[in-house]
């Protein structure tokens, strides 16, 4: 403390100025990480069933938009779920390791009690280890906590590591580590995007994305 306050204000005020940056710089999230091969059939889309693929999805100039309503119905008849339409990431379904998603965000204002990405797979009775989901402009970690207070109209980046064995998910967004959850069992994971309905859904719900990636240890 006192060979700070012998230092020259104007180094003080810089030393202030790096720290600050540093605390704050986002990380390299895929250092040491493999990015795996994609393509579009990895990229598989699940929609209502009794409308064609085009009138829930488009991939125009490099961005995946996706959009449903709630009154659709499921993805296949035999369903008893809520409408959806979801990119499910197939080809990289996992049992142990360490894995990554990597994904560039928007959610329009107006989508509302959706999940807009989640980590597949879990010990009964739960379906999913991880579920993001959108609540009047908040992006959140299920129903709760917040995460993001204000998520509309805004492009992000979202980076969400699950560690099979140390059974631990983290949720990153634009580089800084939002959330650490316990992961939920299960045999076998993998990743989804797009919009599926959960409470209290608005009748329009849409979210787009860019730059999938999956990586992995």
């Amino acid at each position: 403390m006192v060979l700070l306050m012998l230092l020259p204000f104007s180094c003080l005020f810089q030393l202030m100025i790096s720290f600050h940056t540093c605390a704050s710089k986002p990380i390299d999230l895929t250092k040491g990480f493999i990015s795996l091969p994609l393509n579009r059939s990895n990229l598989v889309v699940q929609k209502p069933y009794d409308v064609p693929e085009n009138h829930r999805y488009s991939f125009t100039n490099g961005v995946h938009k996706l959009w449903v309503y709630s009154t659709d119905k499921p993805h296949s008849p035999a369903s008893k779920t809520n409408p959806r339409t979801e990119i499910r990431v197939q080809g990289y379904d996992y049992s142990s390791g360490v894995w990554q998603f990597e994904a560039y965000g928007y959610v329009p204002c107006g989508t509302s009690g959706v999940c807009v990405m989640q980590v597949f797979g879990s010990s009964p009775p739960h379906a999913t280890t991880l579920m993001l989901r959108v609540y009047n402009d908040s992006l959140s970690y299920y129903r709760a906590p917040v995460l993001v207070p204000k998520i509309y109209d805004t492009w992000f980046r979202l980076n969400v590591i699950h560690d099979v064995e140390a059974s631990n998910v983290k949720v990153y967004i634009d580089g800084i580590l939002k959330y650490e959850a316990s992961g939920r069992g299960g045999k076998s994971h993998y990743f989804k995007c797009g919009v599926y309905a959960q409470n209290d859904d608005s009748f329009y719900m849409e979210s787009r994305w860019k730059g999938i990636k999956v990586l992995k240890k």
